[in-house]
């Protein structure tokens, strides 16, 4: 069976995991995220692969890279990613990444983007899925009223994420 090298990382924001395969990340995952049981099942699933506490020496770069963008001096990440998810979900996913760093977009503007906006609900699930947290900037996304909505690594991450980017100025969201 295939192997997912993971090495929990703790980060000033909170545990998360980091999960390589074939040299691709395919696991940047908050630890104790209310769907952790159902993510690990799709990636471990749709790998064919199981799930094994042993350093890569990808994990190093990501967390390097990790420690740059919650200290403002990284906007962008240079890891190779690996997507493991429905075509409806990657498509999802490809789309938060086109996000510029410190703004936001609604769910309801995500799904006129994917041109499915009468799927917004399955959009925000694909959000939600989204099992490469920060790298594919799920936080991005808030509601249409400008309130911030589900997170995996809850609200307050979520907020402190967008503080970082400087998409919270003076209490107002930059929006995409």
């Amino acid at each position: 069976m295939n192997k997912i090298f993971i090495k929990p990382y703790q980060s000033h924001l909170g545990n998360v995991l980091i999960g390589v395969y074939d040299h691709q990340l395919c696991l940047l995952d908050w630890q104790y995220r209310k769907q952790r049981v159902a993510i690990d099942h799709r990636i471990t699933k749709y790998l064919d692969a199981s799930y094994i506490f042993e350093d890569h020496p990808l994990h190093q770069k990501v967390i390097e890279q990790l420690q740059e963008y919650f200290c403002k001096k990284r906007k962008q990440f240079e890891i190779p990613l690996l997507l493991t998810g429905s075509a409806f979900q990657q498509t999802v996913w490809n789309e938060l990444m086109k996000i510029p760093y410190g703004h936001t977009i609604s769910y309801l503007t995500l799904s006129r983007k994917l041109n499915h906006e009468k799927a917004i609900r399955a959009v925000a699930s694909a959000n939600g899925a989204n099992a490469l947290s920060i790298l594919i900037p799920c936080h991005r996304v808030i509601a249409s009223n400008g309130e911030l909505k589900g997170y995996a690594g809850g609200l307050t991450v979520k907020k402190k994420l967008l503080q970082i980017e400087g998409a919270l100025n003076r209490g107002q969201l930059n929006l995409f």
